[in-house]
């Protein structure tokens, strides 16, 4: 009797050690926001959620509508982690979104991860040399909810034509498959480069890239919007596409929900900047070449997650 009353205390005693650290990341599951099935956001959601693993901490991936619902989805705590545009998390936590008032301070910023310039696909001899010639025509603008349709909606409204196009809110994925199917006359990108679904119409169409800093600049809109900055993307790119083409981008970066404990926000930070975690990022999605502890908190204009500031002052990046 003895014997087996001490089987169960030490069994009770067991569940105790099991269920009084909340906070250990062997212990919890933690969830990674990416994007819309095709974009680069979901590449770094699963390429993360396996370096975790790797490393004994639990997250999963999932997908989503892109930035401005992982914005929403991060600062609710409906998930710890997930990816955003720099722009979009500035705009959410001062209250300056759209029809959204509301401010999502608890949406910290971890790390940058790679430029996300616009991209604007036309077919080629379709005689659309700017943006502005795409009144009255069918245009993807990215899906509901995500960084691009948001970005999308700010530069066409910016050149007074957001009311006079036929707009159509569509993923990558689902866009390239209307544009090769003549259901588009354009569609809009928000991403790294190469990006998958543009090398697709590219095989089914011959394509063109739109200049859309030309058109930018024209409307006065970096002097409104200073995060973007222009970049350039090279000639043959994508097939087809021969000179280089003039855009701009804004910073995609690593969220995380103000009550992930700093340890965990550490811990995996650590796994990902490993030279081991960069090598399997960039295996993973090319435009992860970016990311390195050097440019660690390229276009970061947000207050840092306390372990991200830990991991930062530790790597000499963060004074």
């Amino acid at each position: 009797m003895k014997n087996v009353f001490r089987g169960i205390t030490i069994g009770f005693a067991s569940l105790l050690l099991v269920f009084s650290f909340p906070h250990d990341s062997l212990a919890r599951m933690f969830k990674f926001s990416g994007g819309p099935s095709g974009g680069t956001f979901q590449y770094y959601a699963s390429a993360i959620s396996t370096l975790a693993k790797k490393n004994k901490i639990n997250v999963l991936s999932s997908s989503s509508g892109g930035s401005i619902e992982n914005i929403r989805l991060t600062n609710s705590g409906k998930t710890n982690f997930s990816v955003a545009y720099s722009g979009n998390v500035f705009q959410a936590r001062n209250g300056m979104m759209k029809g959204d008032a509301k401010k999502y301070e608890n949406v910290l910023a971890v790390a940058y991860f790679y430029g996300a310039p616009a991209q604007l696909v036309v077919r080629a001899g379709s005689g659309i040399k700017s943006a502005k010639q795409l009144v009255g025509k069918k245009v993807g603008v990215g899906n509901a909810g995500s960084g691009a349709a948001a970005n999308a909606e700010l530069f066409f409204t910016e050149l007074g034509i957001w009311d006079k196009i036929e707009r159509n809110f569509l993923g990558y994925r689902q866009a390239a498959g209307a544009f090769g199917n003549n259901q588009l006359d354009a569609f809009w990108l928000f991403v790294g480069y190469p990006n998958a679904s543009v090398i697709e119409a590219a095989l089914q169409n011959k394509i063109n890239l739109l200049d859309v800093y030309k058109d930018a600049e024209g409307a006065g809109m970096f002097k409104k919007y200073p995060y973007f900055k222009k970049i350039t993307i090279p000639a043959n790119t994508y097939k087809g596409v021969t000179t280089p083409t003039d855009t701009f981008q804004d910073s995609t970066l690593w969220v995380a929900n103000s009550k992930v404990d700093a340890d965990t926000v550490y811990n995996l930070m650590k796994a990902v900047f490993s030279k081991e975690g960069l090598e399997y990022m960039v295996s993973v999605h090319k435009s992860a070449k970016a990311m390195s502890v050097k440019n660690g908190l390229n276009g970061v204009v947000t207050p840092l997650h306390p372990g991200a500031e830990k991991f930062w002052k530790e790597k000499g990046v963060l004074k």
